[in-house]
């Protein structure tokens, strides 16, 4: 059920009374709100009177159109994102957001963030990325027939750089701390629209959480029109956490459901930036970060949604180490569900919570293993003269 887009306008999420027109979108945080030290992401404010509750009567699919009236306008045609499957996984659901385009749930985020792009007018899309993000993006801008580069770590896996090229994206490889430099004079002087964050702490792209909604639409429509009474979420910069707590306030906003989900962050206990905000009170916190293999999540600058989502849910931050990572990944690839090491962040953070809950609990996984470090470079022996005992020990 598709219909014209809702969205009205802009606002921050320090101030809501701090008010912004559609376009542009305010890559750079609020203008009013964001001091030197902490900077408020924008969030989209929509049309709700105008919205039809039969919108929440089809079945889910893949195409985020099928939710435009609560999206910005979406200008890139889809790849077939979205509608990704909730498989059972012992006593959680786990939503499998592998199954996306570039398989992984970025792909919801670049949707509606290159679209951006395009209805901004700007000549091409910049991304500072060592994986899922930069391949996504990569891809949408390639469907929406604009240039794209990709400032990617130097120590970011070859295989994802390998990916990112083959939408034609012009990848380079960077010293970490040279990225955001390097994105912000893209972005002056070539006039290419930024899908990465350029602020302090973590504001990114205003309309990008906006795509992560449609995971809770789905949700809702695959638990038989019920709510979660837990969400588990992988946790690097927190646009996936706020976007899907967005959604469920939606519902509720819109008097389709009873209640919202308690939220719960799943970080690398190697950093951690929303834990240790919530822990000290802080809107947003930045954090030395320690080694780990889990570099999807592994993330030393915080943002106030992640903040806002697990503090108003009544939920709660979670550190998993690599171990915990690991055994998670042992586990769903023992069932068929092969994630990447960050992607299962959201199951071993339930593990380790042990909480019982009243209702279905959710573990959102994100990404294929296929974006693992080291993934493809592994090289096994040869048997030469195979027999059964060879295939069955």
């Amino acid at each position: 059920m598709n219909g014209p887009s809702l969205a009205l306008r802009q606002r921050s999420l320090g101030d809501p009374t701090a008010e912004y027109p559609l376009f542009p979108p305010l890559t750079q945080g609020c203008p009013t709100t964001s001091t030197g030290e902490i900077a408020y992401p924008l969030d989209v404010v929509y049309d709700y009177a105008k919205v039809e509750r039969a919108l929440f009567d089809q079945e889910p699919g893949p195409d985020l159109a099928r939710w435009s009236p609560l999206l910005p306008p979406l200008a890139v045609p889809t790849l077939g994102e979205g509608g990704t499957p909730l498989v059972e996984f012992g006593d959680v659901h786990v939503k499998d957001e592998s199954r996306n385009p570039t398989w992984s749930h970025k792909d919801r985020l670049n949707r509606v963030a290159v679209s951006a792009a395009v209805a901004a007018g700007a000549p091409g899309v910049v991304v500072a990325s060592s994986g899922n993000h930069g391949a996504s993006a990569a891809a949408y801008a390639a469907r929406a027939g604009l240039p794209a580069i990709v400032l990617s770590s130097a120590d970011s896996p070859p295989a994802v750089q390998t990916f990112a090229r083959a939408y034609g994206a012009k990848v380079v490889s960077v010293p970490v701390e040279a990225r955001w430099p390097l994105l912000r004079e893209v972005v002056d002087r070539l006039g290419y629209h930024p899908v990465s964050n350029q602020t302090v702490t973590h504001t990114g792209h205003p309309f990008g959480a906006e795509g992560y909604k449609t995971i809770a639409y789905e949700l809702f429509l695959q638990l038989g029109r019920a709510v979660p009474a837990a969400v588990f979420v992988p946790t690097g910069y927190a646009e996936l956490l706020y976007g899907v707590w967005k959604g469920f306030t939606e519902l509720r906003s819109l008097g389709l459901a009873e209640r919202t989900p308690r939220m719960f962050s799943c970080e690398t206990a190697a950093g951690g930036p929303h834990a240790r905000a919530l822990a000290t009170g802080a809107p947003a916190a930045i954090v030395e970060l320690g080694p780990t293999e889990a570099y999807s999540v592994a993330g030393a600058v915080g943002g106030h949604r992640g903040v806002l989502a697990v503090r108003d849910s009544g939920g709660e931050a979670v550190l998993v180490t690599d171990e915990e990572l690991r055994q998670a990944q042992r586990d769903l690839a023992g069932q068929g569900l092969w994630q990447e090491l960050s992607g299962v962040a959201g199951v071993a953070g339930c593990r380790r919570l042990r909480r019982e809950f009243d209702g279905p609990v959710v573990c959102v996984a994100t990404s294929s293993g296929f974006k693992d470090m080291g993934v493809g470079g592994e090289r096994y022996p040869v048997i030469e003269n195979p027999t059964l005992d060879d295939l069955v020990n």
